[in-house]
């Protein structure tokens, strides 16, 4: 797959990368990360320039993000209803709502990096329960920066420690969406005890 993503890179550039940070932010199945962490390190060799593909990966993660928030402003019902069919996504679905209820801005804003399997159901939520579009937008604007900033500015300064900096960054975004899940989990039955005994 590296092989692959290093000729889409080199031939593409900037358009490819753009394209697959939009697609990423509506739950679509792409290698955003990997890319981006290409890109960097293209960008280190010289064959491509760091600031071009920043900003391609920044407005096509920003624009996916829009889109996101727009579907699910107007069609919520029917996207729960196909992300619903897989297990996988019903529970990344529950997860990010408990996280846009709990937190709000501060769930886009973490959802764009840390907890970035979240981020294209974050985009859905937040549009059907109708959060304000200045602090979405803002929220994930500053999030899409950190995100590109680590991932292009890792690829960029790993260079030909690619592969071992890709595995290093999946394991901690793993952890970190693990945690999330634990502390939320953990959240919920602490409220339900402490209903359970006030009901008593």
């Amino acid at each position: 797959m590296t092989d692959w993503l290093f000729a889409l890179v080199s031939e593409w550039g900037a358009i490819a990368l753009g394209l697959v940070t939009f697609l990423s932010c509506l739950a679509l199945p792409v290698p955003s990360s990997l890319m981006m962490l290409t890109a960097g390190a293209f960008a280190a060799s010289g064959d491509l320039e760091l600031a071009t593909l920043a900003l391609a990966a920044l407005g096509g993660a920003v624009l996916g993000d829009q889109m996101g928030y727009q579907l699910g402003r107007v069609g919520l019902g029917a996207i729960e209803g196909w992300l619903s069919q897989s297990e996988t996504r019903a529970a990344i679905l529950l997860r990010a709502r408990a996280s846009i209820h709990a937190r709000g801005g501060m769930a886009v804003f973490l959802s764009r990096w840390l907890f970035s399997p979240l981020g294209p159901y974050v985009n859905f939520l937040a549009g059907g329960s109708h959060m304000a579009w200045l602090v979405f937008t803002l929220s994930s604007i500053a999030g899409e920066i950190v995100w590109v900033g680590v991932y292009v500015g890792l690829g960029y300064a790993a260079g030909g420690q690619l592969a071992q900096v890709a595995s290093l960054l999946g394991n901690v975004t793993g952890l970190a969406t693990s945690l999330l899940l634990t502390i939320g989990l953990g959240v919920a039955l602490w409220r339900r005890r402490r209903a359970q005994a006030a009901a008593e």
